[in-house]
């Protein structure tokens, strides 16, 4: 109704509509022009890229405390929509494969986390063009622990300042792409990254003030007896 409102100078056209990762978008067809308009509906999305061997506290800690914030989260298996054992052998299942879920996008932030699974998010040239979509459309993009080293071997967020689990450091330091520090939480602009799995609370935090602003953070924080 709305959309014919906007168009009633018109006649009325036939209208698609698609829905999809937090987007609405809809072709105007039958008029001379054959307009298309895309309308972004919510930015308030994330993926959460997981790999087999990936940190099950900097996964399972963001998606939880996004989706208190009422972020949706989209946690993606590189490999599949198949269980992914973490570092410690917890099993995660995953709501859709990457491939599935690049398809509903895009998203607001795009998340890493570490562990060994990094090595193989660092690898894959699939992570590698989602991630540089997300930069080029200026999307937020956050990784901890050793995810940051999965920006670097992509190139991306060249310049910024950054932080990442110290087992990680001097590989990121003589990379020469980031200006880094050793704070638990550091954001530049649209990276957000983090230490380890002891700063995922914090971590995620931080991507909700981003998000969806600090008094989002201050009402969901009480209940989880978090206090940063």
């Amino acid at each position: 109704m709305l959309i014919q409102r906007l168009l009633s100078s018109r006649p009325s056209p036939l209208i698609k509509y698609i829905r999809g990762g937090g987007f609405k978008s809809f072709a105007i067809l039958g008029n001379p022009k054959n307009l298309h308009a895309t309308y972004k509906m919510s930015s308030s999305s994330a993926l959460i890229i997981l790999a087999d061997d990936a940190e099950e506290m900097e996964t399972v800690v963001p998606a939880d405390v996004l989706r208190r914030a009422g972020i949706s989260v989209t946690l993606a298996g590189l490999s599949g929509s198949g269980p992914v054992r973490c570092s410690r052998n917890v099993t995660l299942v995953p709501d859709s494969s990457l491939d599935e879920a690049v398809t509903k996008g895009p998203y607001g932030i795009v998340i890493i986390p570490g562990g060994k699974g990094a090595q193989t998010l660092c690898s894959s040239d699939k992570v590698g063009s989602v991630l540089k979509d997300q930069e080029n459309r200026r999307g937020f993009i956050a990784a901890i622990c050793a995810g940051p080293t999965v920006l670097m071997s992509h190139g991306i967020g060249a310049g910024k300042k950054i932080t990442s689990h110290p087992g990680v450091t001097e590989k990121l330091v003589n990379s020469g792409m980031f200006s880094y520090c050793e704070d638990r939480v550091v954001t530049d602009g649209k990276i957000i990254t983090s230490r380890g799995p002891g700063s995922s609370f914090e971590f995620a935090l931080a991507i909700v003030k981003e998000m969806k602003g600090q008094a989002c953070v201050d009402e969901i924080s009480p209940p989880m007896m978090l206090n940063f």
